[in-house]
């Protein structure tokens, strides 16, 4: 069977190889996925092993993505937008490096919570890897705005100077209201209080790329701010790895089913 695995440090939280077992019964198709711990400084030696031992494919997380932008031959819109991959597919002897983050993000916001992005205000917390992440795709979807609020002015201003897109700016808290709030930042994960001050709409949408308990504290911080309703980002999750598996395999999965189950485990 065709041999997949997600590479990290640390790996043993992933939840990939539960969801690509899904996806495979679901699709009938005959493949292993397991879970790569990469030793610090041996990433490039770890996935070589890998694709040598006769690997197909692997998802790249934390904190190697960048790592594999570089190591890749060829590499998609996104993933050079973001500088940073989180898919590799085999392609003959060379590698292609994509990234389904973003895609990820905009199919659960829109198909799943029925989002209009098209001419939204949108206010990403954060200027890190995983705003970096995003911001291709979300700016596809033609927002009126997004905004970047971050501790580190530096940041956001290298965001703005990659992306290069005039509806890209610094928060400006004291004068807009949000129609979509995004926390890509690892604040809250551990029960502290969200270090950011923003003026919502009445009604707005708050989305939390992290999942599970530590999603409490943007949730409370968010309806503070008057936001109407906070999900997780376990939809996300489901939808990337469906995007991965759709590279690697040839066939989309059905994603409903999937984020269910996994729901129902936790």
């Amino acid at each position: 069977m065709d041999r997949y695995a997600v590479v990290g440090n640390p790996v043993a939280h992933s939840r990939s190889p539960e969801i690509h077992a899904a996806f495979a019964r679901q699709t009938a198709q005959a493949l292993t996925y397991e879970r790569l711990l990469a030793p610090t400084g041996r990433f490039v030696p770890t996935i070589e092993a890998f694709f040598a031992s006769g690997g197909a494919g692997l998802n790249v997380t934390l904190p190697f993505k960048e790592e594999a932008f570089a190591w890749v031959d060829e590499r998609d819109e996104f993933a050079a937008s973001a500088g940073a991959v989180n898919t590799i597919v085999k392609v003959g002897a060379r590698f292609r490096g994509c990234n389904t983050d973003g895609l990820g993000l905009v199919r659960d916001l829109e198909r799943r919570h029925g989002l209009v992005l098209a001419g939204a205000c949108i206010l990403v917390l954060g200027a890190g890897g995983a705003a970096r992440g995003v911001l291709g795709p979300l700016l596809g979807r033609a927002p009126a705005r997004i905004e970047l609020m971050n501790r580190n002015a530096g940041r956001v201003a290298t965001l703005l100077e990659r992306f290069e897109d005039p509806r890209l700016a610094p928060a400006d808290e004291a004068s807009r209201a949000y129609d979509i709030v995004i926390n890509a930042t690892s604040a809250g994960t551990q029960g502290e209080p969200i270090p950011f001050d923003a003026r919502l709409a009445r009604g707005a949408f708050a989305y939390d790329m992290a999942y599970g308990v530590g999603a409490q504290a943007f949730s409370e911080w968010a309806a503070r701010g008057g936001a109407r309703r906070t999900v997780d980002g376990l939809g996300m999750l489901v939808e990337q790895a469906a995007l991965a598996f759709a590279l690697w395999r040839g066939v989309a999965p059905e994603t409903d089913p999937v984020l269910a189950q996994l729901r129902a485990a936790q």
